[in-house]
């Protein structure tokens, strides 16, 4: 979530010598304005990777060193250690910053939204989890006593045995297009999957054929759109509302969303801090890459204003309004969460009575394909338009575009990835038959 400024520093930074540090330091103090005589305060958390625990100790060790001050919260999800910044940051307007404070409000919102969804006994929801073998597992288990009466969940790949992301994990189920390994699932279970460090999430299901259906994060973004917008009529207000995708959102989705929903879309370059940034220019910002990682942001006018009139409207508007009071509490809104997400997800199903296979119903994902190329030098290619059109080298995107004219519905792009000497090709149209005037081989 760095500034892209700070994203420089820290490069000059990692790649000074020893010997350098201290001028380098220096030199980034006087470049960003920062005023050495402010005390240094640095908030730590670690996953359950071997590595993390002596990781975790070297910054400790470079804070003090430095003189500064630090919170070591231990073992914690990326999302969590984002949620904790966040409130010391507002001074714990936004929240307590603990564990207990995170599972508490969390808990709470879901349990106040749902009490009227749930039924009792054998018959509340349920739902599989796979964890990836990640730190999401020890605090999904942590938690879940928090909210057992209303929804009930097995958890799979707990780190017990298996290796971080390997064979499963959202990455590997959204990439494979297939359920994870170590996880049981009869036709038209719910299960969903975290990553490893529990900031993304996707569902899926098998149907009755035993076809297997993957609901990504646009099918996400949709669900919880509609829903706050159902929330917004009911209240009469007009909030500003937007989502914010990538180019690797699906064609499908964003039609249904400006063509039935009416809902405004934006598309941003590759990376969650492009999309948290866009989502903060509206009173609602409802943001997902396609890969499940993702929240909403709701600005501080929308919040007092929903407050207000939670505390002003009768009957169906007021119980409509509490609604929207109590999501904004379950939804993590310093960063993309998993755990987060999938309350969310889970109170939206229960309220509106969808099963899975009628959430998933809602449009049709058109075919596409993802891949990545080896390059040699990968600055080559240069992007523009939300990396949706190439610039260089001439030539490149007409010849994407005179293909993309043979196909009904079809969009396809090129982009550099920004880590590695490879380029991502990405496509789409109405079908996945190839159409070949000779024999395909």
């Amino acid at each position: 979530m760095l500034a892209p400024s700070w994203e420089e520093h820290a490069t000059c930074l990692a790649n000074a010598e020893e010997q350098d540090v201290q001028r380098v330091l220096l030199d980034i103090s006087e470049k960003a304005a920062v005023d050495l005589q402010q005390d240094a305060f640095v908030v730590i958390g670690r996953d359950t990777r071997p590595s993390s625990e002596k990781l975790s100790q070297s910054v400790i060790d470079g804070i003090t060193v430095s003189g500064g001050q630090f919170h070591d919260y231990g073992l914690l999800t990326t999302p969590q250690l984002h949620y904790m910044v966040y409130c010391r940051n507002t001074q714990g307007q936004y929240g307590q910053a603990t564990t207990e404070g995170y599972y508490q409000k969390l808990s709470k919102a879901f349990v106040e939204l749902t009490k009227q969804a749930f039924c009792s006994g054998d018959k509340c929801l349920s739902l599989k989890v796979d964890c990836a073998n990640g730190i999401g597992a020890l605090k999904l288990r942590e938690m879940k006593n928090y909210f057992s009466e209303g929804l009930s969940i097995q958890l799979f790949n707990v780190g017990t045995t298996g290796k971080l992301n390997h064979l499963c994990g959202a990455d590997f189920v959204k990439s494979h297009q297939k359920p994870p390994q170590g996880i049981e699932m009869e036709p038209n279970e719910r299960c969903c999957s975290f990553d490893g460090d529990a900031d993304r999430i996707v569902y899926y299901y098998y149907d009755a054929d035993g076809h297997f259906h993957l609901i990504d994060g646009d099918k996400i973004a949709t669900l919880i759109s509609s829903f706050l917008k159902e929330l917004l009529l009911e209240i009469g207000e007009s909030l500003n509302i937007g989502v914010v995708q990538t180019a690797y959102a699906n064609g499908s989705s964003t039609r249904y969303l400006e063509e039935v929903m009416k809902v405004p879309v934006y598309c941003t370059k590759t990376g969650v801090k492009h999309l948290h940034h866009k989502a903060q220019e509206f009173d609602i910002g409802i943001y997902f890459e396609a890969n499940g990682h993702g929240t909403v942001l709701f600005s501080k006018t929308a919040e007092m204003k929903i407050k207000q009139l939670s505390e002003e409207l009768e009957d169906k508007k007021r119980k409509a309004a509490k609604m929207l009071e109590n999501i904004i509490d379950l939804f993590n809104q310093a960063a993309g969460d998993a755990i987060s997400d999938m309350l969310v997800i889970e109170a939206i199903l229960a309220l509106k009575g969808l099963t899975v296979q009628q959430w998933d119903a809602l449009y049709t994902d058109l075919p596409n394909r993802q891949l990545k190329v080896k390059v040699a030098d990968r600055q080559v290619i240069s992007t523009t338009d939300a990396e949706r059109k190439a610039v260089t080298p001439p030539g490149l995107q007409e010849a994407i575009d005179n293909l993309v004219k043979k196909y009904k519905l079809s969009r396809a792009f090129v982009r550099p990835s920004g880590t590695e000497d490879i380029v991502r090709v990405y496509a789409e149209a109405d079908s996945q038959v190839r159409k070949c005037r000779q024999p395909c081989t």
